[in-house]
């Protein structure tokens, strides 16, 4: 290969593996210099130098102008230095060109070797860089293979891995299949980047909505707060900056076609889409939806509310096994509390009790005994 060929084929390894060409220039350069000390097994002061227009190769090595010389590849004589520069003296340093096409078999194995680990840790780095910018954002996966730590998936240029504790319950993963995910965190490992992405993650019903909702896209509507058990239900509460549009009903898609797009990538989770609202009372009465409410008690100081809902929607208020209340909880970030009507009608007679006992109780004793008297004299 010819110089010319050289920076054609650099060329076109970089455009085809992401890489600059300063990055492969400075590869095969740290090769030239590894493989010229390997082969004449030294330790001197050597730069390679590759010229990124004509393809020219230049090695050169420091070496220190003595009166006699013991090894030619890191010293110079005094009569040899002059005839380069008549200034040099005993002890200066000068570089002189070697000839790379000197090198041996190992050597040029060892320049080999250089090139592709460099090349290779350069692929890794425009990875990283590529997919650091991914994190917090939804890709497309193709599954690969399950294995005990987790499932492996292809995200492109590069792999990834769904740790189980981020896959959603229940779901089945067969090679080949596509599925969307949520790229959590994406740090350098020493087999090169790793990529660690989820199914579970609130920002992954963000991103599906984000993405299928236009008017979300546009601004016009906002997702201000998501609660999420992944693979059951996500409460979601969403607020129209313009009054002609109805955040749900955008969301809902005619004939809920948008949220029935995004519940089939999620395996059929149950998504309860919410008006936010800036009265915290009327906030957390349509967060236990679809249950109905009477009355929302707030204690502003504790960030906790009591509500009271019919006796009839108790369990539906609480959900099974608690989730629609918790979920509530944590889309509003508010304690709540929730009695059904009798419930709270026995506590209010039973406090009334408690207060007549007191108001009782706070009688003078002195005029308890002059009534129990009076009644006896008579």
């Amino acid at each position: 290969m010819n110089n010319a060929e050289l920076i054609s084929a650099l060329n076109l390894i970089g455009k085809e593996r992401g890489i600059s060409l300063d990055v492969l220039v400075d590869a095969i350069e740290a090769a030239l210099v590894s493989a010229y000390k390997k082969n004449y097994n030294t330790n001197g002061n050597v730069r390679a130098n590759l010229d990124r227009e004509t393809g020219n190769i230049e090695i050169w090595v420091s070496k220190s102008v003595v009166d006699m010389v013991v090894d030619p590849h890191t010293e110079i004589s005094l009569d040899r230095a002059k005839q380069i520069n008549t200034l040099f003296d005993i002890g200066d340093v000068l570089e002189e060109e070697a000839n790379a096409k000197d090198f041996g078999r190992i050597a040029a194995q060892t320049a080999k070797q250089v090139v592709i680990q460099r090349i290779r840790e350069a692929e890794q780095g425009a990875i990283f860089e590529e997919y650091s910018d991914k994190e917090y954002e939804v890709l497309t996966a193709i599954v690969q293979r399950v294995e005990k730590n987790g499932v492996f998936v292809e995200l492109g240029k590069t792999d990834g891995i769904i740790p189980f504790n981020e896959v959603i319950s229940g779901e089945s993963y067969n090679p080949n299949d596509r599925v969307k995910v949520y790229v959590l965190k994406v740090q350098k490992d020493v087999r090169g980047p790793q990529i660690i992405v989820s199914r579970t993650h609130p920002g992954l019903v963000k991103r599906l909505f984000e993405l299928e909702i236009p008017e979300i896209q546009s601004g016009v509507v906002q997702i201000k707060s998501i609660a999420r058990e992944a693979g059951q239900r996500t409460k979601i509460a969403v607020v129209s900056f313009d009054p002609q549009v109805d955040a749900v009903g955008a969301c809902v898609g005619q004939r809920g076609v948008r949220v029935e797009r995004i519940v089939s990538e999620l395996h059929n989770e149950k998504m309860d889409i919410i008006e936010w609202d800036p009265d915290i009372a009327v906030y957390i009465a349509k967060a236990l939806g679809p249950a109905k409410v009477l009355m929302v008690y707030i204690n502003e100081a504790e960030k906790a509310a009591k509500v009271i809902v019919p006796d009839n929607q108790l369990s539906l208020a609480i959900g099974k096994e608690g989730q629609n209340a918790r979920l509530a909880a944590k889309l509003t970030g508010w304690k709540i509390d929730i009695k059904s009507q009798s419930q709270a009608e026995s506590e209010m007679e039973l406090e009334t009790e408690e207060d007549q006992s007191a108001e009782f109780e706070d009688v003078d004793p002195e005029f308890l005994l002059n009534d129990e008297q009076f009644d006896l004299d008579e």
